[in-house]
């Protein structure tokens, strides 16, 4: 009996067809994953931007800035100042913005921070005092 060994044309595309299945799935999830790591990035700077204002800024002046960057908020990693895509607080395309409201004279009253989360809401946290 002649026994030929080896795998078919079919067998051999079903298995690339399963695999390609595979890899595509590996690859969502992977920037899904990464994604939701960005976002985490986000939420961790814009807490530590929130306290800087409110433990160290607010308490020793009794106003909020009308601007904040490394320069007037010292306290805070300057690494958080760039969101993960590597823009700048300010920057037009930062994830990252800082609303001042009831200025007057470059004291604040109020102010809103916001990151633009790419898989949640817009994280965003305000004035406390």
């Amino acid at each position: 009996m002649n026994k030929k060994q080896g795998f078919t044309i079919l067998e051999i595309i079903i298995v690339a067809i399963f695999a390609s299945l595979l890899l595509i799935l590996f690859f969502v999830q992977k920037a899904n994953l990464d994604a939701m790591e960005r976002d985490e990035d986000r939420k961790t700077a814009i807490n530590a931007m929130y306290y800087a204002l409110e433990e160290s800024f607010y308490k020793d002046h009794k106003y909020y800035p009308e601007t904040i960057s490394e320069d007037n908020i010292k306290v805070i990693d300057p690494a958080l100042w760039t969101d993960p895509l590597g823009f700048n607080l300010g920057d037009p395309d930062s994830s990252y913005s800082y609303t001042p409201a009831n200025c007057e004279n470059g004291h604040c009253k109020e102010y809103i921070l916001k990151a633009v989360l790419e898989k949640e809401n817009d994280y965003i946290k305000s004035n406390r005092n």
